[in-house]
């Protein structure tokens, strides 16, 4: 038995693979650690969405290997998967194992792997065979209600500021047969709520044969009744049609919560970003769900600072959001990413005017998330509470399914259970309410 850290950068899908490996180790009979503790394996599960993620990588493979110099570690993840030579070159580094690759990762964990480097092409491999979604069945998710479920894998959209379609490879779908199963060991391990997710989730099924889509998935899912709550990660405006909102208003078990990535608000910024949208259309689809769902929380992801965006630029998506029904923002200060088109764009803007944007939009958000949670004083909400209490209060924490932080008095068994709290009082983005019934 060996003792492995395991630590995560960047998104839900990392997350998700994380907790693949997690389980697959412990499975093996190995103990997990923390990544601060001594251990005789680290694993860097890395993310390289910006060069500053590659940064932070190769230092949290020098932070292991200084809590433990004899100790293996395995850098993991994106940053190995497009960058592997270079990656190699950190002394710290003794394994590089690609994406799609577990079953030599746990061979490098157990030092019966020859090779430092194993990486797959994920986009042009040699045989012409695309790779399978392996990284399926994650069952840890550490005292969570909630697990994930990643459905999609890869991107072919190649927007200019990313690196995924070269990281994560072509889009690859789990059929809609193993998504049942999975759903299915998911809520038998007791999970309350499942969250759907991919890379480019709006584009599951594309590749299959027979092609479906996710509305499809999603109709055969809810018809089972497999799990009480079900929740979508991340989709984009043009991939909302009226099927869908459909499913979202008349479904029990779909929650209302969206994420709406729009990465920016200006119509001449999203042309050099490559995005399959202009803002008419969005305004277009944020009125149409807002409509259909009153109460939905609507979240987005915003790209501050790309090149060419000026104060003209700035304003325009500045007004887009505080016009726009989303409740909650995702700000990114823009950071170059080698390998881009992005990356080779002139009118790069400078660090001080990306920062003072930055903050200019956080503070829109922060304004529209307490705004939203205020509207929900003096009304009853479900909650599904988590296995854990807020550290602060004492109190029980959990979400509800418009995606509300809540905390309410109460014991253990109203832990990973969904009951009807009537909402007392707000304080910024957090709600207070007292649990009604047993």
């Amino acid at each position: 038995m060996l003792r492995v850290a395991v630590t995560t950068l960047g998104c839900k899908v990392n997350q998700y693979d994380s907790a693949t490996m997690e389980d697959r180790l412990k499975a093996d009979g190995h103990r997990l650690v923390p990544f601060s503790a001594p251990a005789d394996v680290y694993i860097v599960n890395s993310c390289t969405v910006t060069n500053q993620a590659d940064a932070e990588s190769r230092q949290l493979a020098r932070r292991a290997k200084r809590t433990n110099p004899a100790a293996r570690v395995i850098m993991t993840g994106c940053y190995a998967q497009v960058s592997p030579k270079s990656v190699a070159k950190v002394p710290e580094v003794d394994h590089v194992i690609g994406l799609n690759r577990l079953d030599d990762l746990l061979r490098a964990v157990n030092a019966e792997l020859s090779e430092r480097i194993a990486v797959s092409n994920l986009r042009n491999p040699s045989d012409g065979t695309l790779p399978r979604v392996d990284t399926l069945g994650a069952l840890t998710f550490r005292g969570q209600t909630r697990a994930f479920l990643k459905i999609q894998e890869g991107c072919d959209l190649f927007c200019t500021f990313c690196i995924v379609p070269m990281s994560r490879g072509k889009s690859r779908s789990v059929p809609p047969r193993v998504v049942i199963e999975q759903l299915e060991r998911l809520t038998q391990q007791g999970f309350q709520e499942v969250v759907l997710t991919g890379i480019h989730l709006g584009g599951y099924g594309e590749d299959l044969d027979p092609p479906v889509t996710l509305t499809w998935l999603l109709e055969a899912i809810l018809e089972r009744r497999l799990v009480p709550r079900l929740r979508l990660s991340s989709i984009d405006p043009h991939e909302i049609g009226d099927d869908l909102l459909r499913l979202l208003t008349q479904s029990d078990s779909l929650c209302p919560h969206l994420h709406i990535p729009m990465q920016a608000g200006d119509d001449a910024v999203l042309a050099r970003m490559r995005r399959r949208y202009d803002t008419a259309l969005a305004r277009e689809v944020l009125t149409r769900v807002r409509t259909a769902l009153p109460h939905a929380s609507l979240g987005t992801d915003f790209i501050v600072g790309f090149p060419g965006e000026g104060e003209e630029e700035f304003a325009h998506s500045l007004a887009f959001l505080e016009e726009s029904p989303f409740t909650y923002f995702h700000v990114f200060p823009y950071s170059v990413r080698s390998g881009t088109t992005a990356a080779k764009f002139g009118d790069k803007v400078a660090q001080p005017i990306i920062d003072e944007r930055s903050r200019r939009i956080r503070k829109l958000g922060e304004h529209k998330k307490a705004t939203f949670a205020r509207e929900f004083v003096g009304q009853t909400l479900p909650v599904l509470f988590e296995h854990t209490r807020d550290k602060s209060s004492g109190l029980l924490k959990g979400y509800s399914r418009n995606y509300l932080r809540i905390l309410a008095p109460g014991t253990d068994a109203h832990m990973n259970r969904e009951v009807q709290v009537a909402i007392t009082r707000a304080k910024g983005e957090l709600l207070w309410g007292e649990i009604r019934g047993s």
